[in-house]
């Protein structure tokens, strides 16, 4: 499951509309009530946006109720991925790479409270990533592994 999709579903718009209406904190109300209700659905996996980790019933209920991948890339890399993206609201700046490097100074300690595991992403393939997280899940034991 992908929690900016959900969201997308439940404000019948794209985010990107939606922040530029609202503004970025209803948007994290919402992003908190769809967290709330998807993180309590046994086995899934589940994808969060970015700034998931900003208010703390987040990070706490992420932590409590699932276990936590966090796919860690430097701003370097995420520009490189998503330098062409214009669905991404905070990255609609002049300097983007700057942008990136100040969330990522802003977030990673909190991605790093959330986590139960934390997996430099590099370039690896998809396939690579999932068998990364799978032997992490399997080697803590975690009855929860695919």
């Amino acid at each position: 499951m992908d929690s900016d999709h959900e969201i997308e579903i439940q404000i019948g718009c794209s985010i990107r509309d939606f922040f530029e209406r609202e503004g970025e904190s209803r948007f994290r109300d919402v992003e908190e009530e769809v967290l709330d209700r998807l993180s309590q659905v046994p086995a899934k996996v589940l994808s969060t946006g970015g700034g998931s980790v900003l208010r703390e019933a987040n990070r706490q209920r992420l932590h409590q109720r699932c276990r936590v991948v966090y796919l860690k890339s430097s701003p370097e890399e995420l520009f490189r991925r998503l330098r062409h993206d214009t669905n991404r609201p905070l990255l609609q700046v002049a300097d983007p790479l700057l942008k990136l490097k100040t969330l990522y100074g802003e977030r990673d300690p909190l991605y790093r409270e959330v986590a139960h595991f934390v997996l430099e992403t590099g370039r690896p393939s998809v396939s690579t990533l999932v068998n990364m997280i799978v032997m992490q899940l399997e080697l803590a034991g975690d009855s929860k592994a695919p």
